[in-house]
């Protein structure tokens, strides 16, 4: 059960940072759109455009760590099994 809390505190915080990493590494706060630039062909003046994606932020990725943190201290609390829980009688 120890080993077992640990490697998925492992496996989480890796894969909480390489998600975060693909989708932008966003060093700010979460958002949930995001401000796109584009030059009108016609007059040649540039707008703003406001489109509808998430990028999740170091908040989530902070909480993220902090759960995998949690998850191998609490392994630390597990009683490893001796030889004699081990063996059938």
């Amino acid at each position: 059960m120890r080993r077992a809390l640990q490697l998925i505190a492992a496996l989480l915080a890796i894969g909480v940072m390489i998600a975060w990493a693909a989708t932008g590494a966003n060093c700010g706060w979460t958002k949930t759109k995001t401000q796109m630039k584009t030059i009108e062909p016609v007059t040649g003046l540039e707008q703003i455009r406001w489109e509808d994606r998430f990028q999740p932020g170091v908040d989530i990725l902070a909480a993220a760590l902090l759960g995998a943190g949690a998850l191998a201290g609490a392994a630390c609390f597990i009683k490893p099994k001796t030889k004699s829980e081990n063996t059938p009688t």
